[in-house]
């Protein structure tokens, strides 16, 4: 008898890392395709086909991710889009022509990812936000040189005089503890998902690199008054649709609005689970106008930290990866240092307590490696 043939993909997900996306669009029934830099183990057991990108400087590069998605099982596709695209609107429009684009728009993109238009529209949203321009004269305070469309933290660094560059920008720094949040959007309104709080992991030349987030975060009372209005009219200033997330800066009674980051991002992985119902397909729904009435509140938190290398590292094949980490890596592999390694999970009754779960797991992540080089 003829085997049965096996069902293609039916979406497919394009991010640095899109093992997340991946995930998240299994637990909502669909079976995806996926397009990143890493194709990582756990990537390709969800995610058929799993297609690796090269690349030499951890960006998405446009005509290798175009040719990919231009295979013929993934051709007309729709097409779910994660951090590493938004830094290109005409890579966008491009896409679109060839696959339902489920997300942001690239004209959308292109409005919330300059910095220039971004910081005037929030001044007329009266929104407390830093100071941007595309240079720095010396003026007093400090001040941060960031890539337009950025991801991850690790292009952030100390402003110096002078022009910022193209395609990069001076804003000035501020204070506070980092908190972002997720919310659906159907160009109109908006939906909290939750709130979460994030870290760097910093070096010497990447001082802002992302570390990792936990959530959800429960918020002051005062933000919980504010917070809903407020992203009502960033989601219908810019017309957001889907996932979204804001990144605040907070200190004390303050806050000051960073970003927008306009599409599903890393706290899929702290919120997309039970009871919460799949936020892929919630996401999906949002882009064609449709938003739940509420979403149920997640009672136990969770931290997803990220593990970077502290000196090149090999993974050889065979390695077994404890069930709380993700993203691990396709072997045998040599992992630079300062690049990352994988994704680890923790839990608790608060975010703090979630960090600092996954801390110690890191920790001792990091003591099993250095046993079996040894």
């Amino acid at each position: 008898m003829a085997k049965p043939v096996a069902e293609g993909p039916d979406i497919v997900v394009a991010a640095l890392s899109a093992r997340a996306l991946a995930a998240a669009a299994r637990r909502a029934g669909r079976r995806p395709a996926a397009v990143d830099l890493f194709a990582d183990r756990d990537t390709a057991q969800i995610a058929d086909p799993c297609l690796r990108l090269d690349s030499d400087t951890l960006r998405l590069d446009p005509a290798a991710l175009r040719d990919a998605l231009a295979r013929p099982d993934l051709r007309d596709l729709p097409l779910v889009y994660g951090a590493g695209v938004e830094d290109d609107p005409t890579l966008l429009a491009r896409l679109a022509e060839d696959h339902p684009l489920m997300g942001n728009r690239a004209e959308v993109v292109a409005r919330v990812k300059d910095p220039f238009r971004f910081a005037a529209t929030l001044d007329r949203l009266g929104v407390p936000h830093p100071p941007v321009a595309s240079a720095w004269d010396g003026s007093s305070g400090d001040h941060l040189r960031k890539r337009i469309g950025g991801s991850g933290g690790a292009h952030i660094t100390p402003a110096t005089a002078g022009d910022a560059g193209p395609g990069w920008y001076v804003q000035r720094r501020v204070a506070g503890h980092a908190v972002s949040v997720l919310f659906l959007a159907d160009g109109a309104r908006a939906l909290i998902v939750g709130l979460s709080r994030q870290w760097t992991a910093p070096t010497p030349e990447c001082p802002y690199r992302y570390g990792g987030a936990a959530g959800p975060w429960r918020c002051p009372e005062r933000w919980t008054r504010i917070l809903p209005a407020l992203i009502d009219g960033l989601a219908a200033a810019f017309e957001l649709v889907g996932l979204n997330s804001a990144d605040f800066l907070v200190a004390g009674s303050d806050f000051h609005l960073l970003e927008i980051n306009p599409r599903p991002g890393a706290t899929l992985d702290v919120f997309d689970r039970p009871p919460m119902p799949p936020l892929f397909g919630l996401h999906l729904d949002a882009c064609s106008g449709r938003l739940p009435e509420r979403l149920p509140k997640l009672l136990e938190c969770r931290a997803a930290l990220v593990l970077y290398a502290d000196a090149a590292t090999r993974i050889e094949a065979g390695r077994r990866w404890p069930a709380w980490t993700a993203d691990r890596p396709a072997a045998p592999t040599v992992i630079g240092r300062d690049e990352p390694v994988c994704t680890v999970f923790g839990e608790g009754p608060s975010a703090t307590a979630a960090r600092r779960h996954g801390e110690r797991r890191q920790r001792d992540l990091t003591a099993y490696a250095a046993m079996e080089m040894q």
